[in-house]
């Protein structure tokens, strides 16, 4: 999406979401903290069916509720490659078309976030990570994502994570 493009509707059933791309897109975009991009409907090109916003992230250990289970976590690193903090990418939004739900939009959305980031190693990053409000949760479970934590659970929001070396072992 770029900058000074405006999205003229976009309901998604979200009041947050829809917000989101209807006026704060092109500032989160000017402003360098995320890149927002769009899917149209094939046959018109003004109609958005669905939206994501990337920008760049990290796990850290400060992540962890404790040292033992950011230890836990890091074990799939091999030792000299264990590190206080690994680069991720954050899907900050998404939002598919009230009208299109439940055709797997957004799960192909996943896939192809998964995807962009594989082929070719485009940023270096390992993991993708979501602060997933409480109702997209199963969504982001049936996608692969885990939790970071178990103490977070009755959060609005909730760190998960989707380790990006998973797609390897499909």
């Amino acid at each position: 999406m770029a900058e000074q493009e405006i999205v003229a509707a976009f309901d998604c059933g979200d009041e947050d979401l829809n917000g989101f791309i209807l006026t704060d897109a092109p500032l989160y975009r000017k402003e360098k903290l995320a890149v927002t991009y769009t899917v149209f409907e094939k046959s018109n090109h003004n109609h958005i069916v669905a939206f994501f916003s990337l920008s760049n992230d990290r796990i850290s250990i400060s992540d962890f509720d404790s040292k033992t289970k950011y230890n836990r976590f890091s074990r799939r690193f091999n030792n000299h490659k264990r590190l206080k903090s690994y680069p991720a990418a954050k899907i900050g939004r998404l939002g598919v078309s009230e009208s299109l739900k439940g055709m797997n939009i957004g799960s192909m959305l996943l896939k192809f976030i998964k995807l962009y980031f594989t082929t070719d190693n485009k940023t270096g990053c390992r993991f993708i990570t979501v602060d997933a409000y409480a109702a997209a949760i199963p969504f982001y479970l049936r996608n692969g994502f885990v939790p970071l934590n178990e103490e977070d659970a009755d959060e609005p929001t909730r760190l998960l994570y989707f380790d990006l070396n998973d797609l390897d072992e499909d």
